[in-house]
């Protein structure tokens, strides 16, 4: 008898001491709960509830107009255009951006003289405020005193444009502009992913004949297909949402209307316009079909186990 009461108390006893260390434990992660509940869910939260009103950015008075804004947006054809000028701005430059973070990879993947001092000038672009190099850019492809436009005025290419910061062109310039200062985050991860491939793979594919290009497809592809569908995923969703390199290389300049991406629309409409009422709806819509293309993403190109495992 004084066994099994020694053995429940000590059980009584176990279960008290777990329940105050799960209070402690829930006490501890309160504060975190508390920033991620004011800091994430409760502005997504008020940013759905305003976008059903008309409200003035700058006053404080509101009048519910339910799916008005969203009617509106829809109905809008300059949001249609934001949307097809962000698509087009966010596919062009996250594949150059990963083709040119492949290739540099590739390159300072192999050892040969210079070579830690080229990995440190290939971040410079990625390290660099974005302020300064979009306003180191429209000094470069200034139509009347740029470099870059001097240059290519040299080599007397036909058809070439006088002028790059105009509405026919400007979209390139910002394609470029972004590749060149975001291309190594895409460098980075991948050549993290190079230096980790085992050695025997390539001496395999050697034994079995593959030439340079084989190895590269046949064993260097696959072993990067996680890496860069990450990449894939992250500089998309960046590039599709980026606001301050178009709105600093096209607005002020003139030529704003032709790089106006859907970022920047809603920019407008929430403080040029102070329709903050719109601005959320828009902001709302943004997020939705970014969720569509991330579900999409995650269709086409399912998780797969690590490379190492095949």
């Amino acid at each position: 008898m004084s066994a099994r009461v020694a053995t429940l108390a000590l059980a009584r006893s176990g279960a008290g001491r777990r329940r105050r260390e799960a209070l402690i434990g829930m006490g501890l992660l309160l504060p975190s709960a508390a920033l991620v509940l004011a800091f994430t869910l409760f502005p997504v939260g008020y940013n759905v509830w305003l976008g059903f009103y008309a409200k003035h950015s700058l006053r404080a008075t509101s009048a519910w107009v339910g799916l008005g804004n969203y009617a509106q947006i829809f109905s809008d054809p300059d949001f249609w255009r934001s949307v097809w000028l962000a698509t087009v701005y966010a596919v062009s430059s996250t594949a150059l951006q990963i083709v040119a973070g492949v290739a540099g990879a590739l390159i300072l993947h192999r050892r040969f003289p210079g070579c830690d001092f080229l990995r440190g000038v290939a971040l410079f672009p990625y390290m660099i405020p974005t302020v300064i190099a979009v306003f180191v850019w429209r000094w470069l492809m200034n139509d009347l005193y740029g470099v870059i436009p001097y240059v290519l005025g040299t080599l007397s290419i036909p058809g070439l444009p006088q002028a790059w910061l105009t509405h026919s062109t400007i979209m390139w310039v910002l394609v470029v502009l972004s590749v060149w200062t975001f291309f190594p985050f895409v460098l980075v991860n991948v050549l993290a992913r190079l230096q980790t491939i085992p050695p025997e793979l390539y001496d395999a594919a050697r034994v079995d004949g593959a030439s340079p290009l084989g190895q590269f497809l046949h064993v260097t592809l696959p072993q990067l297909r996680n890496v860069l569908l990450i990449v894939l995923l992250l500089r998309g969703i960046w590039m599709f949402t980026k606001f301050d390199v178009p709105w600093l290389l096209g607005f002020g300049g003139g030529a704003g209307e032709a790089i106006r991406t859907l970022p920047v629309f809603t920019y407008q409409r929430s403080f040029t316009y102070y329709q903050a009422g719109m601005g959320a709806a828009l902001s709302n819509v943004m997020f939705a079909l970014l969720l569509m293309a991330v579900t999409l993403y995650f269709v086409a190109f399912p998780p797969e186990g690590d490379e190492n495992d095949a």
